[in-house]
């Protein structure tokens, strides 16, 4: 099952004080994806209800589900995992952009981050059709890897090919990438006002109606309890934190989590325990916490800092956690910088 939310809405559950058209603060939510979803929106006076914003929303949930889910047999993405190696199918332009994407992580990864892994999370019991979380033995580790990895996609036209049978898995990208559908759909609705959250990644536009602005709480990273470490004003970005301490299990002593290193065929094994992301795109604040958690605290960091992404990492140490976080983060999380 997809990851709970890393993410605490904080002090968005308000409204306006007065009377006559005083902008209210609307919400509404529900399942998505194997998790939630949740929309906070101001509404202005002649402004949409949620009778027809939410099913606006519900709409490109329902699309997203029936094109990428890899729980639903019938799902684009899945209908193109049972091809045999050689195949192609043609696809929607959704699913070739986040191939496009998913494949520049993996080039600026040195191949770390890939798309492909879903058989690698079967084996070791995370995926779909993972039977058992169990570390495997080392002649089956080897056979799934040779059907891993992104170089055996390619995009012809409107088709989607592969020259092995790979699998390909958008959990890593997917919801960053429906936040930012219902932020054109919202915007396309009139709303200049609003947080929107799918799964935990999540994009904040404008202020909420006492002029405040949207603040985002983000977790210790717990896998008992829920609590608040740091909290970040949001306007025009999008948030997105990967964490190895939700989904994960322990065998002989050691930890193996749910995020994969594509070169080793094996859960990451260093101590970056969760990385969170502002960027304009929550697409892309998606993919690089994942890319920077699989890359580990150094090589993590090194890459944040030449891409200049703002990034706030969460490290294990003997007395706990600790935490780094470079300028281009520090800048961002105090709301500075409006980028819409």
């Amino acid at each position: 099952m997809p990851l709970l939310p890393a993410l605490v809405l904080s002090g968005v559950f308000v409204l306006l004080g007065g009377c006559g058209n005083a902008d209210s603060l609307e919400q509404f939510g529900g399942p998505t994806m194997g998790s939630t979803y949740s929309i906070q929106y101001v509404r202005h006076a002649g402004g949409p209800a949620v009778a027809e914003v939410k099913p606006a929303v519900e709409a490109i949930l329902a699309e997203v589900d029936r094109q990428m889910s890899t729980y639903r047999g019938d799902s684009d993405i899945e209908r193109f995992n049972e091809l045999p190696a050689h195949s192609c199918q043609v696809m929607p332009s959704s699913i070739l952009e986040l191939v496009r994407v998913g494949e520049q992580l993996s080039l600026d990864s040195d191949g770390a981050y890939d798309l492909t892994v879903e058989p690698l999370m079967n084996l070791w019991g995370f995926g779909p059709q993972g039977r058992e979380e169990k570390v495997p033995d080392a002649a089956r580790l080897a056979e799934v890897r040779q059907r891993v990895g992104h170089r055996y996609l390619r995009i012809d036209g409107d088709q989607l090919c592969k020259d092995a049978a790979v699998e390909v898995d958008f959990n890593s990208i997917a919801a960053g990438y429906t936040v930012d559908r219902i932020v054109a759909r919202l915007q396309a609705l009139g709303l200049d006002s609003f947080l929107a959250e799918a799964t935990g990644e999540l994009k904040a536009v404008g202020k909420k109606p006492d002029g405040s602005p949207w603040r985002i709480a983000l977790e210790v990273p717990r896998d008992d309890e829920q609590v608040a470490q740091r909290i970040i004003a949001l306007d025009g970005y999008g948030v997105s934190t990967s964490g190895d301490y939700r989904n994960y299990f322990e065998q002989g002593g050691k930890r193996y989590s749910h995020t994969f290193d594509a070169l080793t065929g094996a859960p990451i094994t260093h101590n970056l325990a969760s990385v969170t992301v502002i960027h304009p795109s929550t697409l892309m604040a998606d993919g690089f916490s994942t890319l920077l958690l699989i890359l580990g605290p150094e090589r993590g960091w090194d890459y944040a800092e030449k891409h200049m992404i703002a990034a706030f990492f969460v490290m294990r140490a003997d007395t706990g956690f600790v935490t780094r976080t470079n300028q281009a983060f520090e800048r961002l999380a105090k709301g500075d910088g409006h980028n819409m």
